[in-house]
């Protein structure tokens, strides 16, 4: 109705080529004093076209979202049983914009060792030890807290990268790369607190790093039989056995 006013206002005018442009002017003038923009739309209805635009433009957000879907599916139905399909659907994105950011399920997979599993490792193992009074504190607890969290789920998915390793590591050469880099850097920052302990600092790196990688494998095994079980008990178990030992070779602190 406002464009139509408009136009009227303008074909009332001359058609001189200066009368032509003035009156041009004066009802495009008009036209924004309706609150209607030269597309057509209100000025209201361009102001929301573009705030809905800006959230639809998030592609760091829908990245993380395949993130996170993909990396709950991978562990609980594995990642050989999930397919890109299912991953697409979980997310609630299109095809195209899964592609955009994963051409392939193994680019898919690579991420997630490295944006959702290696963080997950330094949250729930490194930095507590690190940040504990003492290297058999920080063993004890981190072992406490997940064994208390099984419990209050009442359900043991497993190590996440223990999992993934176990699944995909044999098949493909890039996998196993990314699985051993996060079990690398695990051990070195278990060796790392290690030095610090009354025994550990004798020790040679070589040493240190070995006993690192001894705790990873009883933790791991550890987990691998929670999860058969669907239990916490070997996890107790083993810290229990593990700190005994630690305590004997004055590495508790």
């Amino acid at each position: 109705m406002a464009i139509r006013i408009a136009r009227a206002w303008l074909e009332s005018f001359p058609r001189g080529p200066v009368e032509r442009v003035i009156c041009r002017l004066r009802a495009l003038v008009g036209i924004n004093m309706l609150g209607i923009g030269t597309s057509g739309h209100s000025v209201d209805g361009l102001m929301r076209i573009n705030r809905d635009r800006s959230r639809r433009n998030d592609p760091e957000g829908m990245r993380n979202k395949v993130l996170d879907a993909a990396f709950s599916m991978f562990q609980t139905n594995g990642y050989c049983a999930t397919s890109m399909q299912e991953v697409m659907q979980a997310a609630g994105v299109t095809g195209g914009a899964l592609h955009h950011h994963f051409p392939t399920k193994q680019s898919l997979a690579l991420a997630i060792f490295e944006e959702r599993v290696a963080p997950a490792v330094r949250e729930t193992w490194i930095d507590p030890v690190r940040a504990a009074a003492s290297f058999g504190e920080g063993i004890q607890s981190v072992f406490d807290d997940i064994a208390s969290g099984l419990e209050r789920r009442g359900k043991v998915s497993g190590c996440p990268l223990n999992n993934l390793a176990m699944e995909l590591t044999v098949v493909d050469r890039a996998f196993r790369k990314a699985a051993s880099d996060i079990f690398q850097e695990w051990e070195s920052a278990l060796a790392e607190c290690i030095r610090a302990t009354r025994s550990g600092r004798t020790l040679s790196k070589g040493a240190r790093t070995e006993i690192g990688a001894f705790i990873v494998a009883s933790y791991s095994g550890a987990m691998a039989l929670a999860k058969t079980q669907q239990s916490a008990k070997p996890l107790r178990s083993a810290a229990d056995i593990l700190m005994r030992w630690l305590r004997s070779r004055k590495f508790d602190r």
